[in-house]
């Protein structure tokens, strides 16, 4: 039994340090703030996905219809 509990504590020594670790490198009240998070790049015309039903109306799938015709093009 000794021997898990030098385990437990080792364990929580070591988590014990990761979150130090993880506090120091977030800035802090007198650091300048964090830049903003990059927007998503998102393309303008959304084309259809291949499980998608066929913009032409036929009611099929994308693939099973017009994607070997734009794939052509």
């Amino acid at each position: 039994m000794g021997n898990e509990g030098d385990r437990f504590e080792r364990r929580y020594e070591r988590k014990r340090e990761e979150k130090e670790r993880y506090l120091k490198s977030l800035p802090g009240e007198d650091d300048p703030p964090l830049p903003p998070a990059p927007e998503t790049i998102r393309k303008e015309d959304a084309e259809p996905g291949r499980n998608d039903p066929c913009p032409c109306g036929s009611g099929k799938k994308y693939k099973q219809c017009c994607l070997k015709k734009d794939k052509k093009k």
